[in-house]
């Protein structure tokens, strides 16, 4: 379907895009607020993501839902929430959550006053317009009435949707907040979108040191299961993420090298291992050991678990090499398989789902090996058959 939206029209078709389980409770909260008011409007993401698969066919599939409430004061909501079974999860912000997918909100102005995600002064916005000012880019601050689907557009965001770019809505208030950078970039990947070029001399602009590293890494590890990872790359250097997180530059070579690794590679990442092989391809062309890039993120155990058994893959690997890594684990497990070479040779040789292992602990104890003793000798007699088995 073709459609041309325009900054304030009609769209009821929009919902049909929505599971019909979400339709549903649409349904029901339209019937709920309507003694209060008419204004309560899906904002944010949802209504993004809409647009994105109206206008690009894009595969989205929409699970959450924002909302906010205009025409209620803040008591006669906090009844209406109360009513409903809504739990308040940031109530200074004057948001609730129903059920799973759904938050439930005032529409609200935010002030910085000090350092920190936390510090900032709170007030209800008085209309709609001022309310998506706060948002941080223009595609994030489209409204969608639930009652009589009026899309509404203060910023172009339509137009950034349909030229898939990135851009700030107001860069005063956007500099409030620094890890609207790192969004950008995880966007810039989730999406495929650019940054437009103002917007990036502004985030480019913003200190990141105010930023906890449980807040960077969330940021990180969704622009690590991204689809769009050489876009994640370009953000990351042209935002100067790399020298901020990181103290390393992308030299323009050096980024080409990787991103073209990143798009030759990607459809070789096995499911279960995805979100790893960003840092895993970068770190081996920076030629940094990969605990560096750990340690500035201070990433979860799962990822010190799976990093700790890696080796960069050679560009030359032999045969030799692949078995050696086989040792430690299955290669399906290695994070150099997504080279095809890697695969091909690991499941002919039969390490893709299982440790190379061609001599037993057991039968070493048999012949006396113990202790330390029995892990030299184990690992000394596997070596040898490497050497006698596998081609250098």
């Amino acid at each position: 379907m073709q459609v041309k939206f325009e900054h304030q029209g009609r769209y009821p078709f929009l919902f049909s895009l929505l599971p019909p389980p979400l339709q549903n409770e649409l349904t029901f909260l339209k019937q709920f607020f309507s003694p209060y008011t008419h204004k309560v409007y899906m904002v944010g993401g949802s209504v993004r993501d809409m647009l994105r698969i109206m206008l690009h066919q894009e595969q989205v599939d929409v699970v959450d839902l924002d909302l906010e409430v205009y025409g209620i004061d803040e008591e006669r909501f906090g009844v209406l929430m109360q009513k409903l079974g809504a739990k308040g999860v940031g109530k200074s912000y004057f948001v609730y959550k129903y059920k799973e997918h759904i938050d439930i909100s005032l529409p609200r102005i935010e002030s910085k006053v000090g350092v920190g995600h936390k510090a900032f002064v709170v007030q209800l916005a008085r209309d709609e317009k001022e309310a998506s000012r706060r948002r941080d880019f223009r595609m994030n601050a489209l409204m969608l009435s639930i009652f009589d689907a009026t899309l509404l557009d203060f910023w172009d965001g339509i137009e950034d949707i349909v030229k898939k770019r990135i851009a700030i809505i107001d860069e005063e208030k956007f500099k409030e907040d620094s890890l609207r950078v790192l969004r950008g970039m995880q966007f810039s990947a989730r999406f495929g979108y650019k940054i437009e070029p103002r917007s990036c001399e502004v985030m480019r602009s913003i200190e990141l040191s105010d930023l906890s590293k449980e807040r960077i890494f969330w940021e990180f590890e969704k622009m690590f299961l991204a689809k769009n990872l050489h876009f994640g790359l370009y953000a990351l250097a042209t935002l100067h993420i790399d020298r901020k997180i990181f103290d390393v530059v992308f030299t323009r070579e050096l980024f080409v090298k990787i991103a073209k690794e990143l798009i030759d590679a990607q459809k070789n990442f096995q499911k279960e291992l995805y979100k790893f092989y960003f840092l895993y391809i970068v770190a081996k062309n920076l030629h940094k050991n990969f605990l560096y890039f750990l340690d500035r993120l201070q990433t979860p155990n799962e990822y010190y678990k799976i990093f700790r058994k890696q080796k960069s893959l050679p560009k030359r690997r032999s045969d030799r090499f692949l078995a050696a890594m086989a040792m430690r684990m299955p290669l399906r497990q290695y994070l150099g398989n997504y080279k095809e070479d890697v695969t091909i040779r690991a499941k002919r040789f039969g390490f893709w789902n299982q440790k190379f292992a061609p001599i037993s602990a057991k039968e070493l104890m048999a012949l006396g090996y113990s202790g330390k003793e029995l892990g030299l000798e184990l690992r000394r007699r596997t070596l040898q058959i490497i050497r006698k088995r596998f081609k250098k």
